[in-house]
């Protein structure tokens, strides 16, 4: 008997939901389950608790199919289709774990790491990418190709490092295929050496953000991401640095600055945007108390796991020096200001607008809110001006 597992909430399901109310029951690995018309087989399968590898697949854009490693078998078919595209069907039984599987997985997991620098512990996304979960998940423990045509590699020596190349092999020629780091835009850098070409990062800026910056250019081995033309780097394109291709990539090709120099976070603090008055929920991630990454929620109500430049990346002021961490108060616009606490401050500012009101009456003081207040906040601010100002 196994065991029946919830999927936490953060589970990546691997393919949107489906908003109809028909349902269909099938069998997966011996479940029972019951799901939405118009389900992928992998989500139906996540929300028994099995997970099924997967690279190309995630559940914030449309099933794809291109990655080839969350193959099933299903009784009555031929094949092994991939789960992310094959909907589910009344009485199917579907099998995720069989030693067929196993075998196929793995061979296309040594593909993907054939064409792949191993740089795991120097990488900023070590601990954080799917490639190297995947790798794991299929039991790939060594890669039988031996080296050969690679986009990793910047001269034909090899994937040695650029310091060992000119040590020990300063006349090789430059790999034709390798293209440098581009770290021109302020938040994230593009390392087409680690991309694996699975489309999530052109899909998100398609149906995510709806910008269309992204797209793949080439054919077959050729094939790569485009910011545009071959002149147009991150920051020269169409992009408007929303992050949401960032969020999207399973390895290190976008990779947040932040990351790569203050560390992988290790803990994260649910919480909400403090730009406009929206309300978009934020995954705050932390390396011990320092501020590294913020992260669109997937579960908030207002950006659904998306958000703005704003959002994203401008959080420098949670740590600016020049950030204001006590409250100030002055008698005169003379005089400089001067810390002190909040019951001092409170009480000032009570004492000052009690007087105005006394020497020009209740309509002396008025009320404006920002943009940037929730409506809690808003909602507070009307009702002191009308208990405590007496003022509409």
């Amino acid at each position: 008997m196994k065991d029946f597992i919830l999927p936490p909430k953060d589970w990546d399901m691997g393919t949107p939901l489906s908003r109809t109310t028909e349902t269909v029951s099938l069998r997966i690995d011996g479940f029972d389950v019951t799901v939405p018309a118009g389900t992928s087989v992998m989500r139906a399968a996540m929300e028994a608790g099995i997970k099924i590898p997967k690279l190309c697949a995630t559940d914030s854009v449309q099933a794809f199919g291109s990655c080839r490693l969350c193959l099933v078998e299903i009784d009555g078919r031929r094949g092994t289709p991939a789960s992310c595209t094959t909907p589910v069907t009344e009485g199917m039984a579907v099998k995720t774990q069989t030693p067929r599987l196993a075998k196929l997985r793995k061979g296309v997991m040594e593909l993907y790491i054939s064409d792949h620098p191993l740089d795991c512990l120097t990488c900023a996304a070590n601990g954080d990418c799917e490639l190297q979960d995947m790798a794991g998940m299929t039991g790939l423990r060594q890669v039988r190709y031996t080296p050969g045509d690679n986009h990793y590699a910047p001269t034909t020596a090899g994937s040695l490092s650029l310091n060992d190349i000119r040590a020990k092999a300063p006349d090789a020629a430059t790999n034709a295929r390798y293209i440098p780091k581009d770290d021109s835009n302020p938040y994230f850098t593009y390392d087409p050496a680690k991309c694996i070409v699975c489309s999530r990062c052109v899909r998100a800026c398609e149906e995510v953000q709806g910008t269309f910056a992204l797209t793949i250019e080439g054919r077959g081995f050729d094939s790569r991401v485009s910011f545009g033309a071959k002149t147009d780097d991150a920051m020269h394109s169409d992009c408007v640095s929303c992050g949401a291709c960032v969020q999207a990539c399973p390895t290190a090709t976008l990779q947040e600055k932040s990351v790569a120099e203050l560390g992988t976070p290790d803990r994260a603090v649910l919480t909400t945007c403090a730009y406009c008055g929206v309300g978009c929920s934020f995954k705050a991630e932390l390396n011990g108390d320092r501020l590294v990454r913020m992260t669109p929620y997937k579960h908030g109500k207002a950006n659904r796991g998306h958000s703005c430049v704003k959002g994203r990346f401008a959080y420098g002021y949670a740590e600016h020096p020049d950030r204001i961490l006590n409250p100030m108060i002055r008698d005169r616009i003379d005089q400089p200001w001067r810390e002190v606490s909040w019951d001092e401050a409170l009480q000032f500012a009570a004492q000052r607008m009690r007087g105005l009101q006394q020497a020009y009456g209740p309509k002396s003081i008025g009320v404006i809110t920002s943009s940037r207040c929730t409506n809690e906040e808003t909602y507070l601010v009307q009702k002191l001006a009308r208990a405590v100002f007496g003022n509409n």
